[in-house]
């Protein structure tokens, strides 16, 4: 079935704005899969994913508020993932609303996306029946988050599609190898043409302000709080790495195999941060785990 674009009304404390997300798959389906993307990312990431998954799932792919075609919050301080988690509680109540639904959702989370189901996994009466870890751990590499940062807030234009396409490939390298056609949709699906004629990113740049404002201590005591979520984790879980990835480290990942949900280890190679599972080989790691094929 053809992927369809939906919306569900959440709040912050400056106010409701609207969170998009795609559809995938047959609507009545009780049994769901939630994709959540990167800091700068969006759901149509996912869109192979998704595809290949909706024979079982109906697979749900939100833009996080901020991002493609979600509304931008009032106050870009509460860009931040006890926002984000409480956005998703109303996803998930809005896609479980059909007959034959237990409540729980099956979570994919890329980077940003895994911070997200691992702080809401970590929750008691959790809804998340399995949840697969991509990219992302509780413990993220500082010189890696400052790489990120660097390029968050840069308030760029490009002139053409190509040249805004070169930005995308440029700051994604640490993706790995992809064919042309891949980079051209990583590309498009993050990049918009605005009135003045001139190619954006998808996103609002005021999802840099709370990451400028961070401090030492607000990031030990975010740190001491993910591995909190993490060690409370009870479901199934996998953990992907990529095997260049600088944002996961192996150590980071070692400790996470020998505590809280002690998930399966998947290591990519030839990808830092972090897999895209555009691959059917990518695809097929998440089919396994998820549906045992």
């Amino acid at each position: 079935m053809a992927a369809t674009i939906k919306s569900v009304q959440c709040i912050s404390p400056a106010g409701l704005h609207r969170m998009a997300y795609k559809q995938w798959g047959d609507g009545a389906n009780p049994r769901v899969l939630v994709c959540v993307h990167g800091v700068t990312r969006v759901g149509d990431d996912f869109d192979a994913l998704a595809d290949s998954l909706s024979d079982h799932y109906r697979v749900i792919c939100p833009d996080v508020v901020g991002r493609g075609r979600s509304d931008h919050l009032r106050n870009p301080a509460f860009y931040a993932i006890p926002q984000y988690v409480s956005d998703m509680v109303t996803l998930i109540a809005r896609v479980t609303a059909v007959d034959g639904s237990d409540g729980t959702v099956d979570w994919f989370g890329t980077s940003m996306g895994g911070l997200i189901g691992m702080v809401l996994a970590g929750q008691s009466a959790a809804p998340i029946g399995k949840l697969i870890l991509n990219d992302i751990g509780p413990t993220l590499d500082p010189v890696a988050l400052q790489r990120i940062a660097a390029y968050i807030g840069q308030e760029l234009r490009f002139a053409s599609f190509d040249d805004g396409a070169a930005f995308v490939r440029s700051v994604s390298a640490s993706f790995g190898a992809h064919t042309e056609a891949q980079w051209h949709k990583l590309a498009a699906d993050v990049l918009r043409q605005g009135e003045d004629g001139q190619w954006q990113r998808h996103y609002d740049m005021g999802l840099a302000i709370p990451l400028q404002t961070a401090t030492a201590e607000s990031a030990r005591a975010g740190e001491a709080a993910l591995w909190a979520a993490y060690d409370a984790i009870a479901c199934p879980t996998l953990l992907v790495r990529g095997a260049q990835s600088d944002l996961l480290t192996a150590a980071t990942a070692a400790q996470m195999v020998a505590r809280g949900p002690r998930p399966q280890l998947v290591e990519i190679a030839g990808s830092g941060h972090a897999p895209t599972f555009v691959d059917p080989a990518q695809i097929a790691i998440a089919r396994q785990f998820l549906l045992g094929q």
